[in-house]
């Protein structure tokens, strides 16, 4: 019998029940791929971030209910507050390595937000896709393709928050997910972010979804520093920077709950 100490983080999260909550857990060699994924789905949270430490960083990975992802905001975010605050990191900079994102940071500050240092997306503008219309009800300004999402440009925050997408229709829609934005009334712009294809209908919070919105709204508003709200039912709080290649999103990160596995 082999025991697993899990933690459950809010990420992008003030307080408790705000933002997106991930489970972490750290090892000292990897699980088999298909008991790590049974674990996400036993979670059943957007993600479950699993992360082992080597001589010089950590590598990470992180599965969904469904599937193993790219990459994954939130639950890096998570999984550098409990390396942070459980395992006695000595400095205020942690590095991940994921093989299918490369290099990634973490860097604590003095405020106590976490500040993520992921690479930038690649975004090719599209014409409108007539499926995701119609699982959306709602024809966008502007469609773009990154390199695993469709992010789509409206006019208004109300018309963001307003809309109730169909989930089966976007299921069919072969990407890992659709970012729906507009520019925001108290924050430079907002967002919700669908992706039933990894089975997560709505995810409160998306890290790795602001890769892809920050470019765009960095030049279409002409700044670099940039305040972001995710519309979900939770909400989330970010801040945005565009650093060449690199986009800088911090949050704040709150524990929620600490327990073990037996497997």
């Amino acid at each position: 019998m082999k025991t697993l100490t899990l933690f459950q983080i809010d990420a992008f999260a003030a307080k408790h029940f705000q933002g997106n909550p991930a489970a972490v857990c750290v090892l000292d060699s990897w699980l088999e791929e298909g008991t790590m994924q049974q674990i996400a789905m036993e979670n059943n949270l957007a993600e479950t971030a699993f992360v082992v430490k080597r001589e010089k960083d950590y590598q990470i990975r992180w599965f969904t209910p469904e599937l193993e992802v790219d990459l994954c905001g939130h639950a890096t975010l998570a999984s550098a507050w409990v390396i942070f605050n459980e395992y006695g990191h000595p400095s205020d900079l942690i590095d991940f390595h994921s093989d299918r994102s490369g290099s990634l940071r973490v860097k604590k500050e003095a405020t106590g937000e976490l500040t993520l240092d992921f690479p930038k997306d690649t975004l090719e503008e599209i014409s409108p896709v007539k499926e995701i219309n119609e699982a959306l009800g709602r024809v966008p300004q502007k469609v773009f393709k990154g390199k695993t999402d469709f992010m789509l440009i409206y006019a208004s925050e109300q018309e963001v928050r307003d809309m109730k997408p169909n989930f089966f229709l976007l299921d069919q829609i072969e990407a890992r997910g659709v970012i729906v934005t507009a520019p925001g009334k108290e924050v430079d712009f907002v967002s919700r972010f669908f992706a039933p294809k990894c089975g997560i209908p709505e995810d409160p919070v998306t890290g790795s979804a602001h890769t892809t919105l920050t470019p765009y709204w960095a030049e279409a508003l002409g700044k670099q520093d940039l305040t972001a709200k995710q519309l979900s039912q939770r909400g989330g709080d970010l801040k945005c920077q565009l650093r060449g290649d690199r986009v800088l999103i911090s949050g704040r990160a709150v524990p929620y709950l600490k327990g073990e596995i037996t497997l």
